[in-house]
């Protein structure tokens, strides 16, 4: 069979090795100058870094079949990572039983609480009874009304906004367990990256497919599925027509029914009932490290970003490398703003943060933004999600949407394109 995969993302090379190793001939169409999607790097004056940060947890199983089955298993490296909480302009030490014991936001019956409740969550096996509970209180009732407005109304607030009581338990309890069960004992968390960014993956990726005969168009979107009795019979790219038996999209899946205009009208409403928050991510070439953490999660009045990631912290590198998302609805009045206004709104916290900051500390600066970031995945969100598989014979779907109840990573773009290329080849079999 004659497959076209839309996006040159981890997910869409993926289920292009799936195909291939099937047998299939696959054609990937990338709108950008490059392949990884949001694993992308960019030249940050002179550093090949990731556009957005990535990491690695122990649990990333099929990220981990992956690098074997590519012969680069020996890429990956563990760092004994930290984290920090910056409360009210203190910044704690955070991720430990001693760390949350010494925190004195809180007293002693809500630290208990909420240590009892990381506990419970990391243990839950099946996320599928939780769908339908609400985060937000789901919480409350777990640690009560004043860890919940200290330990995470923050969090929600200044990344889901208007969404924050939308988001399902089982959304936020993956996040819990993924990062709770990454440790070496309990009081040392580990995280992992690979040797040469997210590109010493996506370039084997890419080698694999080419050797397979694969061929990757980049700066060559698909601008058109074409039907013919309810079924694709090509594609259109750069005003040719592409003959092909099936479309596989990798892309955010609101591009699928502005290509594809034959979709049944139902279908596309189930797919505009996906809702999404874009992200405007700020990233930092520092002299200096702010802090020694990997992660620091922000609760602070005077400062309107959730946390900062200091990357340098787990790839160690020197200058530092820091990032820090502005998540937000495109009707926020900061999704208008220049990059360059964010970025100084960023170095303007860092002196509340680190009060021996300065601002000649920046050695480089830079902003990327992305429109499908965060999925606003509510209660019930499982039986909102259309099927990979489209009312349109040969044509198959799926975006982070679909890696919910779990976190967006790499190892579930492997995960989920896996699924993909399964549905595609079964359902043209």
């Amino acid at each position: 069979m004659k497959y076209a995969i839309l996006g040159a993302g981890p997910m869409g090379l993926m289920a292009a090795l799936e195909l291939l190793k099937q047998g299939h001939e696959v054609d990937i169409y990338e709108r950008d100058d490059r392949i990884g999607g949001m694993s992308a790097a960019f030249d940050f004056d002179g550093l090949a870094i990731e556009r957005y940060y990535h990491f690695v947890c122990k649990t990333d199983f099929p990220l981990f079949e992956l690098l074997s089955e590519l012969g680069i298993a020996h890429t990956l490296k563990w760092t004994d990572t930290k984290m920090g909480f910056f409360y009210n302009g203190t910044l704690y030490k955070w991720g430990t039983p001693f760390a949350l014991l010494a925190f004195r936001g809180l007293g002693i019956i809500s630290k208990i609480r909420y240590g009892v409740h990381a506990m419970y969550a990391k243990n839950i096996q099946d996320w599928r009874p939780f769908d339908r509970i609400q985060a937000t209180s789901w919480l409350r009732r777990w640690v009560g009304e004043r860890a919940y407005n200290v330990l995470w109304k923050s969090l929600f607030d200044l990344k889901l906004f208007e969404h924050s009581d939308e988001i399902s338990a089982a959304w936020i309890g993956t996040r819990i367990k993924r990062v709770a069960l990454s440790r070496r004992s309990l009081l040392q968390e580990t995280m992992g990256y690979l040797e040469g960014g997210s590109a010493t993956l996506l370039d084997k990726m890419e080698q694999f497919i080419l050797d397979k005969g694969g061929r990757i168009h980049l700066k060559a979107g698909i601008d058109m599925v074409n039907t013919v009795d309810g079924s694709v019979s090509s594609i259109s790219v750069k005003g040719e027509e592409v003959l092909c038996d099936a479309v596989v999209s990798t892309a955010p899946i609101q591009y699928v029914p502005r290509i594809v205009p034959s979709l049944p009208p139902e279908f596309i409403q189930q797919i505009n009932a996906i809702k999404n928050i874009p992200v405007a991510c700020v990233i930092l070439k520092l002299k200096n490290p702010i802090s020694e953490n990997f992660w620091m999660n922000i609760n602070d009045p005077g400062i309107e970003i959730p946390g900062v990631i200091e990357y340098s912290n787990l790839n160690r590198m020197t200058p530092s490398v820091l990032y820090a998302p502005f998540y937000m609805p495109k009707t926020h009045p900061k999704w208008a703003k220049s990059n360059d206004e964010l970025i100084d709104e960023v170095v303007g916290y860092l002196a509340r943060i680190n009060p021996e900051f300065k601002p000649d500390w920046v050695v480089a600066r830079h902003c990327h933004r992305y429109e499908f970031a965060q999925t606003i995945c509510p209660p019930g969100f499982y039986d909102m999600l259309p099927s990979m598989k489209t009312p349109v014979r040969g044509l198959y779907m799926a975006d982070t949407a679909y890696y919910y109840p779990e976190d967006r990573s790499i190892n579930e773009s492997i995960h989920v394109a896996k699924k993909l290329a399964q549905e595609a080849m079964s359902g043209q079999s």
